[in-house]
């Protein structure tokens, strides 16, 4: 779910299907929920998915609070709007012109005004929606390595690198090639793994942006892919995703449901990242086990500014931002959903992605940092109806 870094993770889905997004969760911060597939995930885009009008923006109930956070959000991403393509087909950078200017001067008391004046709705596929919920994590740190925070958050090595090994017939080098290094014999093989780098395989080379005093709260952040922070004395450091060592990523979640670990009962645990972590806490060896079959790795920058950035490029924000799949919500797009856990209903703008949030009608919503964003993305799973906002004149040229 945070700027090709942040993206992403309801944790139960992004520790359970995890891909961390996006975006702010490059592996996919808020995956599908377990034994669920995403609805129309395989479909190539919402023209495929089928559009259809929708309800009269007047009729949803639109709040002036909602109105007007949503507005300031849609004012960020009219700059990418309009120089981007739009992946879904439904709409050119040019159909958001109007819309865009209009923000610039538009007052946020009259947000309501704003939207039922220059959009109208579609409802992709059948419109049965799908959310999770992802947030930007805090975790305890340090700037020097010392007793009780000692597990180094690496910068990108600069010998990670794309390459195709020797053995790889030239007909069959498509695509991008490989991620990986070159060893000692002039090979080019696989990345360290993570249990390789949490044995010291990065040691001693300068990469230490910081160090974490726990090293649990690490494996999550990087599942979110982006975070902060916070040391000894109080100082916040953001970093945001800078690149992965191109190993296999494994939801450990998913292979504690396959464990029968997870669910209800005597010596189960619940279906979320609390439980999740609760599992690892209370069994360290096995724990340390289960989080190494995850080999992925997230090396991060340290990020200045406002933030964390989705992968719109602009700032994501509580309670305003979604992650959906760009291929049917054009990334800048005003969406609303109506669902059967209220706290996700209402107004969002579609400002991130991330790699478990896939199909029509599927979405990550942001809640920013701290204890409460945590709970509450953590505990996100809702189902209901989802409506998309898209500038009049894309409205009519579709003609769904």
């Amino acid at each position: 779910m945070l700027a090709r870094g942040f993206a992403s993770l309801g944790l139960l889905a992004g520790a359970l299907a995890l891909a961390g997004c996006g975006s702010i969760i490059p592996d996919g911060d808020g995956g599908p929920e377990v034994g669920v597939t995403p609805p129309d995930a395989n479909v190539e885009s919402a023209r495929f998915a089928g559009i259809k009008r929708g309800p009269s923006i007047k009729s949803l109930g639109l709040g002036d609070g909602d109105a007007a956070t949503a507005l300031g959000s849609f004012i960020e991403s009219c700059p990418k709007l309009l120089i981007r393509d739009d992946a879904s087909g439904l709409t050119y950078s040019s159909d958001w012109k109007p819309s865009c200017d209009a923000a610039k001067v538009w007052p946020a008391s009259r947000a309501q005004d704003f939207f039922a004046t220059h959009f109208e709705t579609v409802v992709i596929g059948n419109g049965e929606a799908f959310a999770t919920g992802y947030f930007e994590p805090e975790i305890r740190g340090c700037k020097t390595k010392q007793t009780g925070c000692s597990t180094p958050i690496y910068a990108m090595p600069d010998d990670l690198k794309r390459a195709w090994p020797a053995d790889v017939p030239q007909a069959e080098r498509t695509g991008r090639a490989p991620l990986g290094r070159t060893n000692e014999a002039g090979e080019h093989v696989p990345y360290y793994e993570r249990a390789e780098i949490e044995e010291g395989a990065l040691a001693g080379r300068g990469l230490e942006l910081a160090y974490a005093a726990d090293p649990v709260e690490l494996f999550f952040l990087q599942i979110q892919g982006s975070g902060r922070v916070r040391t000894m004395n109080g100082e916040v450091i953001r970093i945001g995703y800078a690149g992965q060592n191109g190993r296999e990523y494994v939801g450990i979640g998913r292979v504690m449901r396959d464990r029968g670990l997870l669910g209800e009962g005597p010596g189960k645990y619940a279906g979320s990242m609390q439980g999740i972590m609760q599992y690892i806490r209370e069994n360290p060896a096995d724990g340390k086990e289960l989080m190494r079959l995850n080999k992925s790795w997230i090396f991060f920058r340290v990020l200045t500014g406002d933030g964390p950035l989705g992968a719109l490029g602009v700032p994501v924000r509580r309670e305003s931002s979604v992650a959906a799949d760009p291929r049917f919500v054009p990334l800048g797009a005003p969406v609303w959903l109506d669902m059967d856990n209220n706290r996700a209903d209402g107004m969002w703008i579609a400002q991130d992605t991330g790699g478990a949030i896939k199909g029509a009608n599927r979405f990550d919503t942001f809640w920013g940092a701290g204890a409460d964003a945590r709970t509450t993305a953590g505990g996100m799973s809702a189902r209901g109806e989802a409506v998309l906002f898209l500038p009049k004149s894309s409205v009519d040229r579709l003609d769904p």
